[in-house]
């Protein structure tokens, strides 16, 4: 049976959705993607789904393409950048935040969350029935502790991003989303890859590019081999999460 769902965030505020996005709000047990992965088919292109909690901003979004899933796959890298996106709108000045290739996202050096993506079943040379593009940020830590026994570990409280909740920042997400996804529309994706690659971890003597399947090419100075990381094993076991809490290491 499925989880309760109502069309409210947390304490029964409306989120504000650009025009084309749905919202389904789920109870706090709910799991976003999980939700989102299995009733895509029905939720149709444009569904928010939302998990009204304090302490982690949760959120899954339905996504339709219309080319091959081979490379439609690469919208993962348009919700990483949208997502980045909407945190540095609410960061403090000159906060740094940071992609560990290719689905996790740092804030000054701390993890925060990160992003995953699914998708229909279906041969790689035609669109998928549907994606969905699921991100998780930490709001508030619930570890207990001195935070500097976790230094890999952060959450946006910690990092001064005052009064950031979670429907704040799904909101935020729905319009960064909408102002990559049109950037990809009238210059292609390579304004998609621009952005993403510009917020990975800085890497001396390197050049990086993004492969038409997603892959992540890397040529070192000097060099004319390129190397090849493949998107495909990354994206089944996400790095930032953690099994058995579920939610990020």
């Amino acid at each position: 049976m499925p989880t309760e769902i109502s069309a409210r965030g947390p304490l029964g505020t409306e989120l504000s959705l650009p025009p084309g996005f749905r919202l389904v709000t789920l109870r706090e047990v709910g799991d976003a993607f999980v939700h989102a992965k299995t009733h895509a088919a029905e939720l149709g292109a444009g569904t928010l789904v939302f998990v009204g909690r304090f302490d982690l901003a949760e959120f899954a979004v339905v996504l339709e393409p219309d080319e091959p899933l081979v490379t439609a796959r690469r919208a993962f890298y348009a919700g990483m950048s949208a997502l980045a996106d909407a945190l540095a709108a609410h960061a403090p000045p000159e906060k740094p935040i940071e992609f560990a290739w290719p689905d996790a996202i740092n804030v000054d050096a701390g993890l925060v969350g990160g992003g995953r993506l699914a998708w229909s079943d279906g041969p790689e040379d035609e669109p998928a029935q549907w994606l969905v593009f699921g991100a998780m940020i930490r709001t508030v830590s619930m570890l207990e502790g001195d935070p500097g026994l976790r230094p890999l570990a952060t959450a946006l409280e910690e990092e001064g991003f005052e009064g950031l909740e979670s429907g704040r920042l799904a909101e935020s997400f729905s319009r960064h989303l909408m102002t990559t996804v049109d950037a990809w529309q009238e210059r292609g994706f390579g304004a998609v890859a621009r952005d993403y690659l510009a917020r990975l971890a800085p890497e001396g003597g390197v050049s990086r590019s993004i492969a038409d399947n997603g892959d992540l090419l890397t040529r070192r100075t000097g060099k004319a081999d390129l190397e090849r990381r493949e998107l495909l094993p990354r994206l089944a076991q996400p790095s930032w999460l953690d099994p058995k809490s579920k939610a990020p290491r």
